[in-house]
């Protein structure tokens, strides 16, 4: 008979087997996440200069303007991303659910397609429609409510910020429509026959049985939502047909813009380290509040 293998070969044959694992997540996130924590106490000057200046950083940012911009620009495209983008992806899903498949199916991909094309063409895209005179967003809005005609939307301070949200709700719509159209094939709709008995209209059955019965998939949604809002980068750098993303007056800066223009335009990864852990904390903080609160609701 064949003598068992001893055990510390079976360990060290295992250890083998996710070496390659370990040592990618080693190379690829352990070290560049120390790394990112200690660069947030240093001013550097390019990858080899760094002098340590310890908590310098926050302080700079909690005095800077343009940050406060970038953040405040950032927050109200998240906000717009919350309450105009999911609505309308919760509106598309309830009517295509009605649908048969094969209908289902079509407007499904046709909804979805935008976001298989990036975010770079679509900022290209929008960047001609909205063209003063002669861009179709323009011309579509003075046939329908006689104003916007010769609308500058990308040299107007006032209006960047409605030109990307606009634009990213003709990209992420459908996306998130996809989301609530599967969890709305999930619900028992028995519970929603059972409430139209008890005389229930649409909107009660939606609101007190199909909107609780898909609770996690909203949940997910907007949390996912809200994270890709504080992560905006490609979009404005692309609409905005600038290197910086800024727009006129700095309408168009977003936090992950301002972090780029810092860490690799100035030079100052310490900097940059700081305002991307900024993002990671005001990201974590919504989501454990946003998860805090559905639980309340659910008890």
């Amino acid at each position: 008979m064949r003598a068992p293998e001893p055990r510390n070969t079976k360990e060290l044959a295992a250890y083998l087997f996710l070496m390659p694992y370990l040592l990618l997540t080693a190379v690829f996130f352990i070290y560049p996440f120390i790394n990112a924590v200690v660069l947030t106490f240093y001013r550097t000057n390019g990858p080899r200069s760094r002098v340590f200046i310890g908590l310098d950083n926050f302080r700079y940012l909690l005095a800077d303007a343009t940050f406060h911009t970038a953040l405040w620009n950032t927050t109200i495209f998240a906000i717009a991303s919350v309450c105009l983008q999911l609505p309308l992806s919760m509106a598309l899903a309830l009517l295509l659910n009605r649908g048969n498949d094969r209908v289902k199916g079509f407007f499904r991909l046709v909804l979805f397609s935008p976001n298989l094309v990036g975010q770079i063409f679509v900022g290209i895209l929008f960047s001609v429609l909205f063209t003063p005179r002669y861009g179709l967003i323009n011309r579509t809005l003075q046939s329908l409510i006689g104003w916007g005609l010769e609308e500058q939307w990308l040299s107007n301070p006032k209006l960047v910020m409605p030109a990307i949200i606009l634009t990213s709700l003709w990209l992420w719509v459908g996306f998130n429509m996809v989301y609530f159209l599967a969890a709305l094939q999930g619900v028992d709709k028995s519970l929603e026959e059972a409430a139209r008995i008890d005389g229930a209209n649409n909107w009660q059955v939606f609101w007190h049985v199909t909107l609780p019965s898909m609770r996690h998939v909203v949940v997910f949604v907007v949390i996912m939502s809200i994270i890709g809002s504080y992560q905006l980068f490609e979009l404005p750098v692309a609409l905005l047909n600038s290197t910086s993303g800024f727009g006129p007056d700095n309408s168009g800066l977003t936090v992950i813009t301002y972090l780029r223009s810092v860490a690799f335009q100035s030079g100052d990864l310490g900097l940059g380290s700081a305002v991307g852990w900024v993002v990671a904390v005001i990201i974590f903080a919504i989501s454990v509040i946003q998860i805090r609160v559905t639980k309340v609701v659910e008890d």
